[in-house]
């Protein structure tokens, strides 16, 4: 391994200029000409990308650009100490010491692990005095070298620093504890300093925190009995957070990630205000589902997630696009349909048509939302690929979606080529190249071929059959009446009401969503469908609000705060208010939830009511046909789910308790 710092990557006493882009220049100039980078523009471009992002100036004069970068060979480090210091947006002023960290796309894992340990040792001041101390550029080198010289590749995870870094546990009970995660877009710098500033603040405030690195260095995630533990999470994060559904019910403070370098005490303080609190912000997500390490899952479980990936992206395509139809319907009536393509480009709102400006914005509306709900199928395939394969499944993956649905198979389709996408792109990845070829690999090799895979496959092979069984689906759900229909809509609603956000109802609800693409004036089963899976999955929450007033004394104080916000969270169709119930009371809680949201959904399905739109619950009423019998088929599953809780509490004794009390009985 060569070294990541020689004297010709360090500038010592320069004036560079005033602006952060002429010292990350120059230092992009250096490690090109130290021949460690194929051009100074595309790594130059790439460092600027990231600082635009988040300014990267941090406490004690310091500043960290950093990137990955196509244009990089090999991970290196460029150091200028300027005479005239550059603002680089850090809070105490413009910084005099400048480190370059550039990697390339596909660095190795030890790499960038020394890369992060250098960046965590920038937070001491020891080491910092000595880098503005130093008398050239050697003695620069031997510095940064004796910092890194502990970890050596193939040292793992704790020679690169704990990738959980932690303050220690306590068994005192009135110590608080947190839990936190910290994560930028390139993992290289600011994940592990915030890491560590938190860390430092914690145990100032005698705090025990235990932190979660999300970076390049490799992902350790923390302990689940950590997690349960846990008083409330900070997330110093500026990208999404991985298995954030592990925190679902705990009080949460978010912030950039540069707030956990600049301001960890403040975090840290803030967190215990939101432990204290019962209104403070709580963590969404599945009670009880806990990413496990992607390395050791069984191949169900891959698909499984691959799955909820590609219905997790998917759904904002589908949910601003069925909205805007649906107000195109709104403002143009049902007949919109047959004109929405002329209208747009033959009028505008200087040369309306006939029937006026609602006739054209209602043209407008729903054109838009046609052409939303047409990335259905290619964001289904394209985010199942990436979930499988990162970033160079999407392409492949949207290709073959879009195959899917050009030759309609429909949502099945979506599924087949974006699993074949993400295998095809997982396995090219995996292929040993020679290392020149390594940074075309993600971005034109891979892409290529796995497209031509993945779409071949549905051209030659899985398209026909699939197709063939969509349509006959769909003429399934067109003849559906009558008691088929009702069965339908309370197994649909038992789905929804089955784990709040979870899974199984992520499948329910993304089988209503797949069919809105195929719904017409004709053919309304699938708004029918929608409609009665939207109605059930309102229930749980404004169930457990319900119950909350009708008896308040089987509820804990915080339970029935939390039941004042379930209100607005079940009317606006999110599962998820009913989850901290649940966390507390599965056994009761989830069986109530399911047979209220299942007489909903039946009932729904029974009245024909049928949504154009695919979420927003009571506040999308004009899209919602038959408004008074969608409202009332919601009412009577609160009523029933909110009687049963209650009845469960009064008198489904838990076994615990029973335990508790029997040897008081036995004395007795």
């Amino acid at each position: 391994m060569s070294a990541l710092i020689t004297p010709e990557l360090v500038a010592l006493d320069k004036n560079l200029g005033a602006a952060p882009s002429s010292v990350i220049r120059h230092l992009a100039e250096l490690i090109v000409g130290a021949g460690r980078a194929t051009e100074i523009e595309g790594l130059y471009a790439d460092a600027l990308a990231r600082e635009a992002k988040t300014a990267t100036g941090i406490p004690g004069g310091l500043a960290i650009p950093h990137c990955r970068s196509s244009a990089v060979t090999e991970p290196t480090l460029a150091l200028a100490r300027l005479t005239s210091p550059v603002d680089f947006g850090a809070k105490d002023g413009p910084a005099d010491l400048v480190f370059l960290i550039a990697a390339p796309e596909g660095a190795d894992q030890e790499h960038l692990k020394i890369l992060a340990k250098l960046a965590r040792s920038l937070m001491k001041s020891d080491f910092t005095a000595a880098l503005r101390a130093a008398k050239s550029p050697a003695e620069i080198v031997e510095l940064v070298t004796n910092v890194i010289a502990p970890v050596t590749v193939g040292a793992g995870a704790a020679a690169a620093g704990n990738a959980n870094a932690g303050t220690g546990s306590s068994s005192s009970s009135s110590v608080k504890r947190i839990v936190a995660v910290t994560a930028c877009p390139t993992g290289i710098a600011h994940t592990y300093m915030a890491a560590d500033s938190l860390v430092a603040a914690a145990k100032a405030a005698g705090v025990d925190l235990q932190v979660e690195t999300q970076g390049s260095a490799g992902l350790t995630m923390l302990d689940p009995a950590v997690i349960a533990a846990a008083d409330a999470v900070i997330f110093a994060v500026d990208v999404d957070v991985r298995g954030r559904e592990r925190f679902a019910g705990k009080p949460v403070i978010q912030a950039p990630v540069k707030r956990g370098i600049d301001e960890p005490a403040k975090l840290i303080q803030d967190a215990l205000a939101a432990a204290r609190n019962p209104n403070a912000r709580r963590v969404g997500g599945n009670v009880g589902v806990v990413e496990a390490d992607t390395k050791n899952e069984h191949f169900g479980q891959k698909v499984k997630r691959a799955l909820l990936t590609g219905v997790s992206y998917m759904i904002p395509f589908v949910a601003g696009g069925g909205l805007l139809i649906a107000l195109g319907f709104l403002l143009g009536g049902y007949e919109i349909t047959k004109v929405a393509d002329v209208v747009v480009l033959q009028n505008s709102l200087f040369n309306l048509p006939e029937g006026g400006l609602l006739i054209y914005l209602g043209a407008v509306f729903f054109k838009i939302g046609a052409l939303s709900m047409g990335f259905l199928v290619p964001a289904l395939g394209g985010y199942i690929a990436y979930a499988i394969a990162d970033r160079p499944g999407i392409a492949p993956g949207f290709v073959a979606g879009a195959v899917a649905g050009f030759m309609g198979a429909g949502f099945l389709g979506g599924i087949a080529g974006g699993l074949l996408a993400g295998v095809a792109a997982a396995s090219f990845a995996r292929l040993d190249v020679p290392r020149w070829l390594r940074s075309l690999m993600p971005v034109v090799i891979i892409p290529l071929v796995a497209s031509i895979v993945a779409s071949g496959l549905m051209f030659l092979v899985l398209g026909g059959p699939i197709a063939w069984i969509t349509t006959n689906l769909n003429e399934w759900l067109t003849g559906m009446s009558g008691a088929s229909a009702i069965i339908l809509g309370l197994i649909l609603g038992l789905m929804m009401g089955f784990d709040l956000g979870g899974p199984v109802n992520k499948v329910a609800y993304a089988f209503a969503v797949a069919g809105l693409g195929t719904a017409t004036i004709a053919n309304q089963a699938p708004w029918q469908i929608m409609a009665a899976v939207m109605a059930a999955g309102m229930v749980p929450p404004l169930a457990m609000a319900l119950a909350t007033v009708v008896d308040k004394k089987l509820f804990s104080l915080v339970e029935r705060e939390n039941g004042k916000a379930a209100w607005l969270l079940g009317a606006s169709f999110i599962s998820e208010g009913a989850i901290p119930f649940a966390a507390a009371d599965v056994f009761r809680v989830i069986p109530a939830s399911m047979i209220g949201a299942g007489v909903t959904g039946a009932l729904s399905m029974a009245w024909g009511v049928t949504s154009k739109a695919p979420h927003g619950g009571v506040f999308v009423f004009f899209a919602i046909d038959s408004f008074p019998l969608w409202a009332l088929a919601i009412a009577i599953g609160t009523v029933v789910a909110a009687f049963v809780v209650i009845v469960l509490k009064r008198y489904a004794v838990r076994k615990s308790s029973v335990d508790a009390e029997t040897p008081a009985l036995v004395n007795a």
